[in-house]
Formats: C-alpha cells, structure tokens, sequence
C-alpha cells in the first residue's frame, strides 16, 4: 500500500506542479484552482501515508508560505508563485523544501542570467542585483525598493523554476 501511495504522489505530483510551470510559461499567471487543488491534494496523499507524513507535509507547507510570503512582501514574487511554494512545500515536506528552496533558487537565477543576456541588459541588471542587495544589507528602507514591477525589471516566469527545481529535488534530492 505504501509503494503505491508513494508512486501515486510522484505522478500527481509531477503532473500539478509541471502543470503551473507551463501555465506560468504561457500566461505568466498560475490559477488559484491550480495551487489551491495541488496544496489540497498533497495533503490528502500525505494523509494517506500516516500521520507523521501528513505532519510534515503541513510543516513544509508552512515553510513554503513563509518564503512565499517573504518573497511576494518585497515582490520579488508574483502571488501565485507564492501560493505555488506553498502547495510544493506540501508535497515534499519540512526536511526536503530547504533543498528543494536551493535548487529554486539556483534555476531562478540562471533563467534571470538568461533573459537578461537575451534582452542585452545584463550590465544593468547586474547592478540592479548589487543595489537590492546593498538595501537589504543595510536596511535602506527609506529609499525606493526594486520589484518586479520596477521599470526596467528583468522578469522571468518563476513558476518554471519552482517547477523544475522542485520536480528536480523531488527525484535527486536528499534532507539537508
């Protein structure tokens, strides 16, 4: 029963979160049924899988809300990547969503890196990396943040990173 309980979740899993990844390729939105169906979904598999599983797919929900909070609050992040974190952080759990996080964030930033040498502004968009760092650092918080809507932005569809950084933990990932 376990086994296919686990070969399930992987299915729906990948099928869901691939899913607002190319949602989010092509429209640049991923829809609330989408995130909101997956984090429920993910609770009911892990649920299946006995309640020390259905735990810590909460707690990894929470974690994920808690970045995605974080992230949307600098809006570093659209609204549904955020509630997207949430529903992956479900599926892989409080151990595995700080791996899961690192490898986000690592395909983020090579997208970024991209679409940034494909318009040709990496200079300034290099610059732009350094100054929001600086403001974080130094608590600049009088002064104008850069967001995604800043003019200028170098945006990318996040939803393909946590997409594929997730899909790609879930598969070659260990608990750090």
């Amino acid at each position: 029963m376990r086994d296919t309980v686990e070969l399930v979740t992987t299915v729906v899993f990948v099928g869901l979160v691939g899913a607002a990844g190319i949602w989010d390729l092509r429209t640049r939105r991923i829809p609330n049924w989408l995130t909101a169906g997956s984090l429920f979904i993910a609770l009911v598999l892990k649920g299946l899988a006995g309640p020390a599983a259905f735990w810590d797919g909460l707690m990894g929900a929470g974690l994920g809300l808690a970045v995605g909070l974080v992230l949307f609050a600098i809006r570093a992040l659209g609204g549904g990547d955020g509630k997207l974190m949430i529903a992956v952080g479900a599926f892989l759990g409080y151990e595995r969503m700080p791996g899961a996080l690192l490898a986000i964030g690592v395909i983020g930033g090579f997208l970024g890196l991209g679409e940034a040498i494909r318009r040709r502004v990496i200079l300034p968009s290099l610059y732009n990396a350094v100054d929001m760092l600086r403001r974080w650092i130094t608590f600049k918080r009088a002064e104008e943040p850069r967001t995604i809507e800043s003019p200028g932005a170098v945006t990318v569809p996040y939803g393909v990173a946590i997409s594929a950084g997730a899909i790609a933990w879930w598969f070659w990932g260990v608990p750090l």
